[in-house]
C-alpha cells in the first residue's frame, strides 16, 4: 500500500526527519530525538504537522440539530468563535472517534475528526442528517493543519503578523477564530494535544508551506523546534489524554471511558447511540480508564495485564517512561472494583511482576 504524505513532506525530509506509517500515512516520527522535542514543547514551544487530521464543515439552518443528531454533545448553547471535545457513537454506544468542533460563524461549524477515522466521520455525519437543511464538506483532501505548542506558542503565532498577534492576544482556551491570508481563509484556534498552551492553524493546501518556512524563520530569541509523532504521543499522555484506537474504540463506551460528562442526554434530538447508553446510565461499567504509575524504573506497555493478588483485573492500553516526571506513566482499563486511587496493583512487564499505583491523570498539568 502506498502511503500517503502531507504538502510538507519535502520539509520533513528536508529536515531530516525519521518517518512512520500512521493509518496509512508517512508521517514524521521525530526529527532529532523524542526526548529533545517533548523538552522543547514543555520549555519553550514545538511544532507539529498535523496535516493528517480531518477537517469537515457542516453548515445550513439545521446545523445545530444535525450535530446534535450526529454526536453525543449538545451544541445548541454553543457561541461564535468555540470550541467543544465530543464524540460520535456508533448504534451500540460504543465511540466510533473523539473529535473538536468549532463554530465558526451563525451556521457553519468545523468538525476534526482523527486521521484514520475521518472518512468514516464525514460518511456517517452525511447518514445521519439525511433530509435536513444543511450541507456537509468533506475538505480533509484540501486542508493542512500545524500544531503550535508549547509555553512559548503564543509568542511565535505573534510574530506572524499583525492578525495573528490580536489573535494570540484575544484567543482563550478552546477559542477559534478566521483570518483572511492571501485571500484565503486560515482557521486560528487555541487548543491542542499535548498539555500545553499552544494553536492550530488550518490553511489550504498551497499555503502551508509558507507558513511552515515561515515559523521557521522566525527570529524571537525563542528556540522553535519540529516535532514529531513520538514526541506528541509522550507530551499526550503525560497530559492524560486519551488516544484514539488505544483508550477510545468501537469496544469502549463513553462510560468505561470516564467520558460520560460529554454525553448530553438533555438534548432532545434522538442522537446515534443514545439508546444504548440510556440504558447504562445507571450501572457501574465492568471495566473503567484509570491512569497508573510506578516507583520503579520499567514502562508498562500496551497489552501489558494489570495484576491483583495474582489475577488479571486489567489491561494497559499506554505506557511510557516519562520524561517530564522521571517516571513510568501509563493508562489502561481495570476492573471497576479495583479501580480506586491509590490502590496498588502489579503490571506484567515482560514476565515480571512489577509495581504500580492507581493514580488519578493529568500526570502533568501546566
Amino acid at each position: 500500500m502506498t502511503l500517503k504524505t502531507t504538502p510538507l513532506f519535502a520539509a520533513h525530509e528536508k529536515l531530516g526527519a525519521t518517518f512512520t506509517d500512521f493509518n496509512g500515512w508517512n508521517m514524521p516520527l521525530k526529527y532529532s530525538s523524542e526526548m529533545t522535542e517533548h523538552k522543547a514543547v514543555r520549555q519553550a514551544v514545538g511544532i507539529f504537522d498535523l496535516s493528517h487530521m480531518g477537517e469537515v464543515f457542516l453548515s445550513g439552518p439545521d446545523a445545530v440539530k444535525g450535530l446534535n443528531t450526529a454526536l453525543a454533545g449538545d451544541f445548541s448553547k454553543m457561541s461564535v468563535g468555540r470550541a467543544k471535545y465530543t464524540v460520535m457513537l456508533t448504534e451500540d454506544g460504543t465511540i466510533l472517534d473523539d473529535l473538536i468542533v468549532y463554530r465558526l460563524g451563525e451556521d457553519r461549524y468545523l468538525m476534526v475528526p482523527n486521521a484514520g477515522n475521518a472518512p468514516a466521520v464525514a460518511e456517517a455525519v452525511v447518514a445521519r442528517t439525511e433530509g435536513m437543511d444543511l450541507t456537509v464538506d468533506d475538505a480533509t483532501a484540501d486542508l493542512s493543519l500545524v500544531g503550535i505548542q508549547g509555553p512559548k506558542a503564543a509568542d511565535v503565532v505573534a510574530a506572524l503578523g499583525e492578525d495573528f498577534a490580536e489573535a494570540a492576544a484575544s484567543l482563550t482556551n478552546y477559542r477559534v477564530t478566521e483570518i483572511l491570508v492571501n485571500g484565503n481563509d486560515w482557521i486560528v484556534a487555541r487548543t491542542g494535544y499535548t498539555g500545553e498552551d499552544g494553536f492550530e492553524i488550518i490553511t489550504p493546501n498551497a499555503d502551508i508551506a509558507q507558513l511552515w518556512e515561515q515559523i521557521f524563520s522566525l527570529d524571537i530569541g525563542v528556540e522553535i523546534t519540529p516535532c514529531g509523532l513520538a514526541s506528541r504521543d509522550s507530551l499526550r499522555l503525560e497530559a492524560g489524554m486519551p488516544l484514539y484506537g488505544n483508550e477510545l474504540s468501537t469496544e469502549r463506551t463513553p462510560f468505561e471511558a470516564g467520558m460520560g460528562r460529554i454525553v448530553s442526554f438533555e438534548k432532545p434530538e434522538n442522537f446515534v447511540g443514545r439508546t444504548a447508553l440510556e440504558a447504562l446510565r445507571e450501572h457501574t461499567p465492568q471495566q473503567v480508564l484509570i491512569g497508573l504509575t510506578s516507583d520503579q524504573r520499567r514502562a508498562a506497555r500496551s497489552g501489558s495485564e494489570i495484576v491483583v493478588d495474582g489475577k488479571t483485573v486489567g489491561v494497559i492500553t499506554s505506557g511510557i517512561p516519562s520524561p517530564t516526571l522521571s517516571k513510568p506513566v501509563a493508562l489502561g482499563y481495570i476492573d471497576a472494583a479495583h479501580a480506586d486511587v491509590d490502590t496498588e496493583v502489579s503490571v506484567d512487564i515482560r514476565g515480571k511482576a512489577l509495581p504500580f499505583v492507581i493514580t488519578k491523570p493529568p500526570f502533568y498539568s501546566r
